[in-house]
């Protein structure tokens, strides 16, 4: 895809990649059978305040956000949290490519670590894929069970 550019996102895009979210968000909230997920609950505001301790990134395609992933780093380990696709663009590489960047701007992090939902396929699939391997289950709801998963990288 030669005309999308990933590029770092700053507060005034917040807007548009908490209504993303909530558009990505749907088909989990299907899966789930659960529309009170924290991606599709989360305010303006909320989203505005990770801003000051998170880096997030936006992909563009002719300068309208497709894509976004955020993450921060704590005692050597980067918590990687809420890569969006809008559905629309899904399964064009995106997604992988936001991973390789965010993590590419995080390198001297010893691990990398996400969490998704036990039925989340793709998901699952794509951050395998990515080298990611499960290390942690946990209940989280009723009928969702979030698999945390990490990456090692090269420097541990």
């Amino acid at each position: 895809m030669e005309n999308l550019q990933i590029k770092r996102a700053g507060v005034q895009d917040a807007e548009a990649i908490l209504n993303l979210q909530k558009l990505a968000y749907l088909s989990e909230a299907e899966i789930y059978n659960n529309d009170s997920i924290p991606p599709l609950t989360q305010t303006l505001e909320e989203i505005r305040v990770e801003f000051d301790h998170q880096i997030f990134l936006k992909a563009l395609i002719n300068e309208r956000i497709v894509g976004s992933v955020r993450a921060y780093e704590t005692t050597g380990t980067c918590h990687i949290g809420r890569l969006v696709v809008h559905p629309g663009f899904q399964n064009m590489g995106i997604g992988s490519r936001l991973m390789n960047k965010i993590e590419a701007i995080f390198e001297n992090a010893k691990r990398f670590q996400l969490f998704t939902g036990d039925n989340s396929e793709r998901n699952l699939y794509l951050y395998q894929k990515l080298g990611y391997r499960e290390f942690q289950r946990q209940k989280f709801q009723e009928n969702l069970v979030l698999v945390y998963l990490q990456k090692d990288t090269k420097l541990t």
